[in-house]
């Protein structure tokens, strides 16, 4: 479990794809201070395990699913990456409950400055759609950011300097594909609520 704060922006320094897997190893500071070999760590939202630890370095493996569902296998060696280590038993939540299990992956449609903010809008696949709700949650690239406006087919974030200065949003352009992770509590509503009849006491049914 996460919290959407980035700790630190990685490095790629390799990313060997094979088909529809890859290893991937990312240069880092700080994350790398307490990981040991096994352990997970959200890289641009997407929790991976860790298979190699180097002093500066950490390696991970993806299968077919994760490549599938996020950005990273179009990353390239020097790539900006958001990191964040698990969120520990006595931690802060300072964001949202984060899983680091990437719904899809998002297209940055606007970037507009506004005062000290800058705006991004993104557009969401179809089916995740539903997901997005004015000032509700949303985990981009691993950031936890509060959605300002929903329309048919985009959301909006507003961006303070800081948080656009430490993660890989400095260097997201029009164009960009962002990973996406809904709202933890929507989609477990969504499926308790699914196909679910309440039986009135006239024998009636509402679904």
């Amino acid at each position: 479990m996460f919290t959407g704060l980035v700790e630190e922006c990685g490095r790629v320094i390799s990313i060997e794809v094979k088909g529809e897997t890859a290893r991937l190893t990312i240069g880092a500071k700080l994350v790398v201070e307490d990981v040991r070999l096994g352990d997970s760590i959200a890289i641009n939202g997407c929790c991976l395990t860790v298979v190699e630890v180097a002093s500066d370095r950490l390696t991970f493996e993806a299968v077919p699913e994760t490549l599938r569902r996020t950005n990273l296998g179009s990353l390239s060696p020097n790539d900006p990456v958001n990191l964040e280590r698990p969120l520990s038993a006595n931690g802060r939540l300072g964001g949202h409950f984060v899983q680091g299990h990437i719904d899809g992956v998002g297209i940055v449609r606007d970037i507009r400055p506004e005062q000290n903010a800058v705006i991004y809008e993104i557009e969401v696949p179809a089916p995740l759609r539903r997901y997005f709700i004015e000032k509700g949650s949303v985990a981009v690239d691993g950031i936890s950011l509060t959605v300002a406006s929903v329309t048919p087919q985009t959301f909006t974030v507003w961006i303070i300097p800081h948080t656009r200065d430490v993660t890989n949003l400095s260097v997201r352009t029009v164009g960009s594909f962002v990973n996406l992770e809904c709202d933890l509590l929507g989609k477990y509503m969504e499926r308790l609520l699914q196909e679910r009849f309440v039986n009135l006491p006239d024998g009636h049914q509402i679904k």
